[in-house]
């Protein structure tokens, strides 16, 4: 697109609640700008299909719903960013601390690098109890599905490799529930401190997903 060459280099942090769209959003603009889609949420769960001692070490916190420790995502973060040189990226489920945000400013500034804008996608709890409740995957090729938005072709199976879909175990009601309650007390700290940096901007994520992404366009746009 005529736009997308000007953002290649850009790095972004998508802030927001479970279910606020952060995954779906990335995806648009990776497939739009060309940049690379950076998620602790599918790095993770990765490790922990492959059994690895990260993996292992995380699975407990991610099947309850609660946050994997600092160190952890740091580490595995600081690796992921030294692999992409002057790429651009788009940071999903990360940082989701201040503590992390303050490891990130120090990552970035040993490689020489720094954030454009933070985008804070807001929606309603009622919503996304809604969005993740419904929300169904598929073990096998990772496609992802809702009971209410978007059902697959045949109820329960997955309409490109026909395995059996799942529910997450922290898509359950009580591990939601638990998850908003960590995120508010954990995690919208955030806000307020990229606020204070000049980077924050805020976006309703109930609007649609291409509108959502002309308001990230026009937010990134203004900071040339």
């Amino acid at each position: 697109m005529s736009d997308s060459a000007s953002h290649t280099g850009r790095h972004l942090i998508l802030l927001g609640a479970p279910g606020a769209g952060k995954g779906t959003q990335a995806a648009y603009l990776k497939q739009e700008w060309g940049l690379t889609h950076i998620s602790t949420g599918d790095i993770l769960r990765a490790e922990v299909r492959a059994g690895s001692v990260l993996g292992q070490e995380a699975k407990s916190y991610m099947d309850s719903g609660a946050l994997v420790p600092d160190d952890l995502i740091i580490r595995m973060m600081e690796e992921r960013l030294k692999t992409l040189g002057a790429t651009g990226y788009i940071l999903d489920g990360f940082p989701r601390t201040t503590a992390q945000a303050e490891a990130l400013a120090a990552m970035l500034k040993r490689i020489g690098q720094q954030l454009d804008i933070v985008v804070d996608l807001q929606v309603a709890d009622t919503e996304l109890i809604r969005r993740l409740s419904g929300r169904r995957v598929c073990p096998n090729c990772g496609s992802v599905f809702h009971v209410d938005t978007m059902p697959p072709q045949e109820a329960g199976i997955c309409d490109q490799c026909n395995a059996e879909l799942i529910q997450r175990k922290d898509d359950n009601i009580e591990a939601i529930t638990n998850r908003l309650e960590v995120y508010k007390a954990q995690t919208q700290p955030l806000i307020e401190y990229y606020r204070r940096q000049g980077t924050l901007v805020t976006i309703d994520g109930t609007i649609g997903v291409p509108q959502v992404a002309a308001s990230i366009r026009e937010a990134l746009g203004g900071g040339q």
